[in-house]
């Protein structure tokens, strides 16, 4: 059996690391637990424990640089490190920052320390279309995807992290539909926007059950008028009916709705 590919094998070299080049396009910011991370490696560098950033020559201002795809920790452990003055580097072809993104989702996908937030990140620079279809669904709610966890603002209403539960939502619904429910729980301006807040409007305004009796606007209006007591009745709900907390929040939300026939809100 034959595999082709369209990139050649990849090469290593030896670099001076203070010369790498780490693309804030679709790497993610170091953070505090980051530094915690570096200093550790910095303090306790073992050449046994050593694993080569994997890099690719790129073109930056007019200059060519060697941008790190993965490894960024180790390559600024090394970079920080004053008895360190080059490391082994594995470098692979990827000539734009597309293509150096999607090498670094690749990189990425099985890795538990990478956020769904920064793939997502590396997605929208690797032009990915349903990451780009996210984004425009967002904005088109006057919702914020924010880039990194705990990154909120204000008391963080129209806001979100929940990428994921976005991106489900999307294809299960569509992009129309997916903005209505957003628009639902942004326009209460109540907090940050939850995965299980979105999961739970879902519910409400898709499911028969419950859609022919609301309207969209009566459930941000109830969700309003719970404010953040909902969440500690639906943590109640849950024990006394064994149910996910989304389903158990729904049934709290849908409570305090007005109750009318043929509200639903229908799916394109």
């Amino acid at each position: 059996m034959h595999f082709y590919t369209t990139t050649g094998m990849p090469i290593f070299e030896t670099i001076d690391p203070a010369k790498l080049f780490v693309d804030p396009a679709y790497q993610r910011d170091i953070g505090e637990r980051g530094l915690r991370q570096i200093r550790r490696v910095v303090e306790g560098f073992d050449w046994a424990k050593f694993k080569p950033p994997i890099c690719a020559y790129a073109d930056h201002d007019g200059a060519t640089v060697l941008k790190v795809l993965d490894g960024q920790h180790t390559a600024i452990a090394a970079a920080s490190n004053p008895y360190i003055t080059e490391i082994p580097v594995m470098i692979v072809e990827a000539d734009d920052t597309a293509s150096q993104a999607k090498a670094f989702i690749g990189q990425n996908t099985q890795n538990l320390a990478v956020t769904n937030l920064q793939l997502h990140q590396a997605a929208i620079a690797a032009a990915d279309e349903d990451a780009l279809t996210l984004e425009l669904t967002c904005a088109a709610a006057n919702v914020k995807l924010l880039r990194t966890p705990n990154s909120y603002t204000g008391d963080g209403s129209r806001q979100t992290i929940a990428v994921k539960q976005i991106e489900s939502l999307i294809a299960r619904r569509g992009r129309i539909v997916a903005r209505r429910i957003l628009e639902v729980i942004a326009d209460a301006e109540r907090g940050p926007i939850t995965a299980t807040q979105i999961k739970a409007a879902e519910m409400l305004l898709t499911d028969r059950e419950y859609a022919d009796q609301i309207d969209p606007a009566d459930l941000t209006s109830a969700i309003v008028d719970l404010l953040y007591t909902a969440e500690e009745e639906a943590k109640f709900y849950v024990i006394s009916h064994k149910v996910t907390l989304w389903k158990a929040l729904g049934v709290v939300w849908f409570r305090k709705c007005k109750k009318r026939r043929g509200a639903a809100l229908r799916v394109a």
